[in-house]
């Protein structure tokens, strides 16, 4: 039996990482025989029971003598995916993959995001544990410039996103109901989120406001309902704070159950138009094929642009004007970005399962699985 660990943000905080999660298990189920995978999560509990996985560490609550003993079992210890490696949170995401390299054990950045790194010991914490690793991937160009500017030794490879090989389950009308969303008009999915340490960009923006005005205008222009989309449960809040500056508010809504990441795919199927913040979000819009105008806060989100071909506007959550001028242009330029999606989708899908091939080779070469 092969074991490998998974080290990320998971255990339920963001549907992007739980769709990230789901994606490399789904991955490494099929392409190593016989593989248990092991995740360190923030909720061992929720990751079990959500996941096709042997078992949960709860790395944030457990020591490091805790972790040791799950540590050495492995055969192979990926990082990743998704954006862990920013100021904040470097060295809780690094201390698993310092253990395995310290017992000889084989490490992997899987299609990884990174920034903002501003701090020189978090810089150097991130170039020293990535260049002692087998292989380093990442999910766009920005990061691998990041990290060789961090002065990472280790050769980087561009991938894509995990969570791009999702596939959905159905979001039902009934459901939408239950929500209370009628789906008597066109319907227009929105995403905000918080601001923080992963989102600086957005510390001194009104975007709230700037939001409130756009979800207006795709009402009085279009015609449409909007429903806010929650990431994770603190968008929630964002969420009504744009609701409370409209001048429609009954005409949006925000969802309040929590649903699996298929779930929210699925539900991409009922939205005309897309826009938002979270990058998850506007990477289900693309695998769903709806079209999307993101609000860039951030380098992830246009690395997703440009893997998709797209223009990057810049602040659009800042000013109302171009917000809805760009709103206007994809309106009526909408069957032309579906068809655009339709055929750029699939090349990304194709590099985001370079990164499991990647860590399958690193099995065979260590001689932990035969082919």
């Amino acid at each position: 039996m092969t074991t490998v660990g998974v080290s990320g943000s998971f255990g339920g905080l963001n549907l992007g990482d739980e769709a990230i999660l789901t994606c490399i298990v789904n991955e490494l189920g099929r392409s190593v025989p016989e593989v248990d995978v092991v995740v360190f999560s923030r909720n061992p509990e929720h990751t079990e029971t959500h996941h096709d996985v042997e078992k949960g560490i709860a790395v944030r609550d457990a020591t490091r003598e805790e972790v040791v003993p799950a540590v050495e079992r492995l055969d192979l210890l990926l990082l990743g995916g998704g954006g862990i490696l920013y100021d904040e949170e470097v060295h809780n995401y690094l201390r698993e993959v310092r253990l395995a390299q310290e017992r000889g054990i084989p490490t992997m950045a899987y299609a990884i995001g990174a920034g903002p790194l501003r701090g020189r010991e978090e810089r150097v914490a991130v170039r020293d544990a990535l260049s002692g690793m087998d292989s380093v991937t990442v999910r766009d160009t920005h990061v691998k410039r990041l990290l060789e500017e961090v002065g990472v030794t280790t050769p980087i490879e561009v991938t894509a996103d995990p969570a791009l090989l999702l596939t959905p389950t159905p979001f039902s009308e009934e459901m939408l109901a239950r929500e209370g969303v009628v789906k008597e008009r066109p319907l227009v999915g929105m995403s905000v989120r918080e601001p923080g340490g992963a989102a600086p960009g957005l510390e001194q923006s009104p975007y709230h406001v700037t939001l409130a005005h756009a979800a207006d205008f795709v009402v009085s222009r279009f015609n449409a309902d909007v429903v806010f989309v929650p990431m994770e449960r603190s968008d929630v809040g964002h969420a009504h704070r744009v609701m409370a500056e409209m001048a429609e508010p009954a005409r949006a809504a925000v969802l309040k159950a929590r649903y699996s990441p298929r779930q929210v795919l699925g539900l991409m199927d009922h939205f005309e138009l897309a826009v938002g913040m979270r990058l998850h979000f506007l990477l289900f819009a693309a695998l769903a094929s709806v079209p999307l105008l993101a609000l860039p806060y951030a380098s992830k989100v246009r690395g997703l642009l440009e893997a998709l071909g797209l223009a990057a506007p810049s602040k659009l959550q800042e000013h109302a004007g171009p917000l809805l001028a760009a709103l206007d242009r994809l309106w009526d330029t909408r069957d032309a970005m579906r068809t655009e999606l339709r055929q750029r989708v699939p090349a990304l899908q194709e590099q985001a399962r370079q990164a499991s091939s990647i860590a399958v080779r690193l099995l065979a070469e260590h001689e932990k699985v035969t082919f």
